[in-house]
């Protein structure tokens, strides 16, 4: 929790001797490690490998923006 290194809310602080549940392991190839999710947690999706920016382009003639939805 954010009020202490456990996983119980009612021990404060840095508590000795608890164990801490994990959930799930997950790994991130693209940056080379792994990781374990704990109680409630959860992730962001990742970005793609090709920025969708490539795709917007604006028409010369009429001023509209192209490829943003």
């Amino acid at each position: 929790t954010q009020y202490s290194f456990s996983a119980d809310p009612a021990l404060k602080n840095a508590p000795e001797g608890f164990d801490l549940p994990i959930r799930d392991i997950r790994a991130s190839l693209g940056a080379g490690f792994v990781y374990p999710l704990c109680g409630a947690m959860q992730t962001l999706p990742g970005l793609p490998t090709r920025p969708c920016f490539y795709d917007i382009d604006i028409d010369a003639k009429t001023g509209d923006i192209l490829g943003l939805f």
